[in-house]
């Protein structure tokens, strides 16, 4: 689902002291000092760098289905595993990705009911029935939820996840997020993905890059070039090209600029890029391959 960044970078005054500046440039390496060590996911399905996809949400995919490497589809609607099953048979290798949000409620989910009243934050602008949940919570309930969602893609035989909302910290969540809380989650997450044999994509959350891609297998990303945040030329600190250069794959999607607008410097970067409609439906547009 499409997301957009809510904060908006604050001023940095020319009197702030020597003292501060160090307190800023200190806090990352103690916020990464915090972080649990990766788990390690060794036999995992993994995509290639240049891997054909596609990104189907609205509906599960119908035959004859397209010639593509790798399909990413909501895990509730495949949680008997059909689909899965057939999409693998259709082409041996071909990998597919359990779509979940983990982080926001979906009240149309089965598991809707579980979600203590206390993890439910501000509903998510444009997106009736959903709402952020705060994250800090993962120790208790929220994260028996999230385990369980985790099992519920490893039974219906999908090969990796892509967690969505995973950048609550930087919207209007109703809960004061920091960076850290965000950090502590994600990383969380992907360790429990990997304990369980599945492949984790990092969905969006941009800045926190540098930090998390020791965590996840490849990213999935929406409108960074809409948004001029796709290179670590454009960011300072953080880009997609990280992933490319740790050899690990970059999946992205553009709804509203024209395929010249974005593929040609999407093929340059190593990226897999698509044009999309916002319902995520069948329609797609690869920038290179089938």
């Amino acid at each position: 689902m499409r997301r957009l960044p809510a904060l908006i970078p604050a001023l940095i005054s020319a009197l702030i002291s020597a003292a501060a500046l160090a307190a800023t440039t200190t806090a990352p390496a103690a916020e990464a000092k915090a972080l649990p060590a990766p788990v390690a996911c060794n036999g995992c399905w993994k995509p290639a760098l240049n891997t054909s996809w596609q990104w189907q949400l609205s509906s599960l995919p119908t035959k004859p289905y397209p010639n593509v490497q790798m399909f990413d589809i909501d895990g509730f609607a495949a949680k008997d595993g059909a689909i899965v099953k057939s999409l693998k048979a259709d082409k041996p290798g071909r990998g597919v990705v359990c779509y979940i949000s983990a982080g926001t409620y979906e009240d149309w989910r089965p598991d809707a009911s579980q979600f203590p009243s206390e993890v439910l934050g501000k509903p998510l602008e444009d997106w009736p029935g959903e709402r952020w949940l705060d994250v800090r919570k993962y120790t208790g309930k929220l994260g028996q939820i999230m385990k369980a969602r985790l099992d519920m893609c490893k039974a219906a035989g999908f090969d990796a996840v892509e967690p969505d909302n995973v950048d609550g910290y930087a919207n209007d969540s109703g809960f004061p997020l920091k960076a850290a809380d965000q950090l502590a989650y994600n990383t969380w997450f992907a360790n429990e993905a990997h304990k369980r044999g599945l492949s984790v994509a990092l969905k969006n959350d941009v800045e926190q890059i540098p930090a998390l891609l020791p965590y996840f297998d490849f990213a999935v990303n929406e409108e960074c070039w809409e948004h001029t945040e796709c290179t670590t030329a454009q960011n300072d600190d953080y880009g997609y090209d990280q992933f490319v250069k740790a050899g690990k794959a970059v999946f992205n999607v553009e709804y509203n600029l024209a395929t010249s607008a974005f593929c040609a410097k999407s093929n340059a970067q190593n990226f897999n890029s698509l044009k999309k409609k916002y319902e995520l439906d069948a329609y797609r547009v690869p920038c290179r391959g089938a």
